[in-house]
């Protein structure tokens, strides 16, 4: 039988829930960081902006619409050559963690571990990987076509700010699927603590369903 959660001493409740965020977090990064991380999975691929189809008749007479597919690859392999730079930071964040974090997580909901992530690192991880997408997307022209129509699209009121550059579309849709498989890896471990590798984390979150 689990020991309660009164039973386990502040230390090996904070020690478990570390653990299982660095765990978590660095198969959230193994699994995106790859060939096809990004590319290969619906859940996380990152489609073209929705701003080209609302400036569809411009974007097919500057030929983005039969360049799409190869926009598309390219704006996941951006994505899956940023994600890497992912670890260090996520790591820090689980060592400067405070205990009222750390109770907060553990007796929070299903996402609250990613939602401390998001909060802790989202800023510098948009830093980190927005260079990596810029130098990515620089060898596909048609991305800096998109640029300069997103730009007076901007203007116009027809795209949004935040998609008038394809490099910070990017670099979002990067975060966002980073954080989608960062809550993946969080709910199976809270779902099957017998499943942890460590004793503490099977002490700790099984302690967490009783």
């Amino acid at each position: 039988m689990a020991a309660g959660l009164a039973d386990i001493s502040n230390r090996d409740a904070i020690n478990g829930l570390k653990e299982a965020l660095v765990r978590g977090s660095q198969a959230a990064v193994a699994r995106l960081g790859v060939e096809n991380g990004f590319f290969g999975n619906d859940r996380v691929k990152i489609p073209l902006p929705p701003s080209l189809r609302r400036l569809e008749a411009v974007t097919r007479s500057i030929g983005v619409d039969a360049h799409a597919n190869e926009l598309v690859l390219r704006m996941n392999r951006a994505a899956e050559a940023a994600v890497p730079e992912a670890r260090t930071l996520l790591v820090d964040a689980v060592k400067k963690m405070s205990v009222q974090d750390a109770k907060g997580i553990l007796t929070g909901g299903d996402d609250a571990a990613t939602q401390y992530f998001k909060r802790a690192t989202s800023d510098p991880l948009a830093r980190r990987f927005r260079p990596i997408v810029k130098k990515a997307m620089e060898k596909v022209k048609v991305a800096e076509k998109y640029d300069e129509i997103a730009a007076s699209g901007a203007k116009l009121g027809l795209v949004k700010e935040e998609d008038a550059q394809l490099e910070d579309y990017v670099t979002r849709k990067a975060l966002d699927g980073l954080f989608v498989a960062i809550a993946e890896e969080e709910k199976k471990i809270r779902q099957n603590p017998a499943g942890a590798a460590s004793a503490i984390l099977r002490k700790v979150f099984g302690a967490l369903r009783n």
